[in-house]
């Protein structure tokens, strides 16, 4: 599903679905050469080491990635890509409303006001709390 709908997810693929780190996917059926484990609902329960975990994959710009370590590098490729989206979250989370259209030039404000400092999130917080989007949303 990742390939036509997310690719990037396969960088996740490495993680379960509690968040812990797996090599290889889970297996059940048997009763030899069990690992004990957890299930989604957090309950214990025991499985057989599946297939290897195949976490490449490739963005829609073409950049192919090998796991989670290299799609990071990817990603940080552009910091004020990550940074517009973290500011976004930011906004969004202090206002209670999405960034709309119209509030792009002062987000950019945001991140323009922001770049000295490596877009640090302290000074990313500071900038968003005195603009307009903060004190008039």
């Amino acid at each position: 599903c990742h390939q036509k709908i997310d690719p990037p997810g396969f960088a996740l693929e490495s993680f379960d679905v509690l968040g812990a780190w797996r090599d290889r996917y889970r297996a059940l059926g048997g009763k030899e050469n069990l690992v004990k484990g957890f299930g989604k609902n957090g309950q214990p329960f025991a499985f057989h080491l599946g297939l290897p975990v195949d976490a490449a994959g490739e963005m829609a710009n073409g950049d192919a990635f090998g796991g989670i370590r290299e799609f990071k590098k990817l990603i940080l490729q552009d910091e004020r890509a990550v940074a517009r989206n973290l500011a976004t979250q930011l906004i969004t989370y202090a206002t209670g409303t999405t960034v709309r259209f119209s509030d792009r030039p002062a987000l950019e404000e945001i991140l323009n006001k922001s770049e000295d400092s490596g877009y640090g999130v302290r000074t990313l917080i500071h900038e968003i709390i005195q603009s307009p989007l903060f004190r008039s949303k």
